[in-house]
């Protein structure tokens, strides 16, 4: 029997995404898979709540983690400044990558399950010309979700030139998000968490105004895999209908990502996050005002992709439910790692109550707990 998969991602699939990751190969070049990815494109833009024209998606072979990468040697020159926000650990890493590709980083970090107060970032902000300002809408280590819209404002305001990057892989299709609307530069995320496919997909959305800085010829080229000046022609053939080659996309990998796109705007993103934001709330009510568990994130700033929640013997919990047939994760924050668990609630895991997966992780930590 299969363990129910309940981390914050890798998430389980739907039967047709399953299914579709067993599809035979195909050329990447040939009419079949170039409708197929021109598809991918078109509705990534519509997960991204992103114009469908200005811009470009891109769907590329590679982890979330990727996205940083494009971000660090395509958009920021060497010794430019950086603001990066931090939540957690995801945070911090970005950060190390963009320190890699030479970016001179300052980082505003919040306390543990908290928010920076966006007075600090507009004090922050008024002290520099940053090229970039990152934030990661939902730290997947401490669960904090943050306030997109509202930051992006202040930039907006207060340094209109500052390009704003959003890490949205715990984020991307179970939280609300408006690339266009909030004046996004460049968002990325991962195939295996929100958007409900395999692991293997780096997949982002980029701005009219950041593609100009990144294909720019005096934009240094950082990257070889990652540079933009390389694929975006790919994307834009690809998307136009027309076969392309760089590099040899991952062709099932995009065959299953095809059918979670179109299963997820099957119906409204509007509908999709308020589901995921109702599985969301019951379970934490139910972990802290019937266990008495200590929630990590603080109540207004809690994303509905997962809980975390502080546990007297982490291992001890994560053993019973995994003895039982459900696999959670442990905390990996670099203060508290070692004093609490994760539970990760998205896709169909979250929208699909017939499947019971969140009531039984429940019943589960509630046993092992007690």
């Amino acid at each position: 029997m299969v363990d129910t998969l309940l981390i914050p991602g890798p998430i389980v699939m739907s039967a047709n995404v399953q299914k579709a990751l067993g599809s035979p190969s195909v050329a990447h070049t040939s009419p079949e898979f170039v409708a197929v990815i021109s598809r991918v494109l078109q509705n990534t833009r519509k997960v991204f709540k992103a114009d469908s024209k200005k811009g470009q998606p891109y769907v590329l072979a590679g982890s979330g983690t990727f996205g940083w990468d494009i971000a660090a040697s395509n958009l920021i020159h060497p010794s430019e400044k950086a603001l990066v926000l931090s939540t957690g650990f995801f945070c911090d890493s970005f950060a190390e990558c963009l320190k890699l590709y030479g970016a001179d980083v300052d980082k505003l970090d919040a306390p543990v399950g908290g928010v920076v107060d966006s007075a600090e970032i507009e004090s922050q902000l008024r002290k520099h010309n940053y090229r970039m300002i990152t934030i990661t809408q939902v730290d997947t280590s401490t669960a904090v979700l943050m306030d997109v819209k509202r930051i992006a404002d202040v930039v907006h305001r207060v340094s209109p030139e500052t390009l704003i990057v959003v890490d949205g892989v715990c984020s991307i299709g179970c939280e609300e998000f408006e690339f266009d609307k909030w004046g996004i530069d460049y968002a990325l995320t991962a195939s295996q968490k929100a958007l409900g496919a395999p692991p293997g997909l780096s997949v982002s959305m980029i701005s009219q105004r950041a593609l100009e800085f990144a294909l720019n010829p005096e934009t240094p080229t950082r990257s070889f895999f990652g540079s933009l000046k390389r694929w975006t022609p790919v994307m834009q053939g690809y998307e136009s209908g027309k076969g392309a080659y760089f590099a040899t996309p991952a062709v099932q990998l995009v065959n299953s990502l095809d059918v979670a796109l179109e299963e997820i705007l099957q119906d409204t993103l509007e509908k999709r996050w308020e589901q995921h934001k109702k599985t969301s709330d019951w379970l934490k009510s139910k972990l802290t005002d019937e266990l008495n568990l200590k929630s990590v994130s603080e109540p207004q700033v809690s994303a509905n992709g997962l809980t975390a929640v502080y546990v007297d013997e982490p291992p001890k919990v994560t053993s019973y439910l995994k003895q039982n047939g459900v696999v959670i994760a442990g905390g990996i924050h670099r203060e508290i790692g070692p004093k609490y668990i994760r539970v990760g609630h998205m896709g169909v895991s979250a929208i699909d109550s017939k499947l019971d997966h969140i009531p039984r992780v429940y019943d589960l930590i509630k046993q092992a707990v007690h």
